[in-house]
């Protein structure tokens, strides 16, 4: 499946930001919940290092291949960020 425009993909890769980074925070033991600034903040970083990961992967790899590969790394950071942050 390739998709038409880089738009459809980035912001694909923004609302799985996002809802990484709201999930990292849900399973933390907070009694006030999350701070929607550091929510944003930290989706805006998953954003950036999915970015730059989407950009340099190599060219033989398009689109829904992509996608995924760069979702998964999206999914890895937050992984790995939860566990250091325990």
């Amino acid at each position: 499946m390739n998709f038409k425009s880089k738009k459809i993909s980035l912001v694909i890769l923004g609302a799985t930001a996002i809802l990484c980074s709201r999930t990292l925070f849900f399973f933390f033991n907070d009694t006030e919940g999350p701070n929607l600034l550091i929510v944003g903040g930290l989706a805006m970083a998953i954003y950036f290092l999915s970015f730059a990961a989407y950009v340099f992967v190599p060219s033989k790899m398009k689109g829904l291949k992509k996608l995924s590969v760069v979702v998964c790394v999206q999914i890895l950071s937050v992984i790995g960020l939860y566990f250091c942050m325990k």
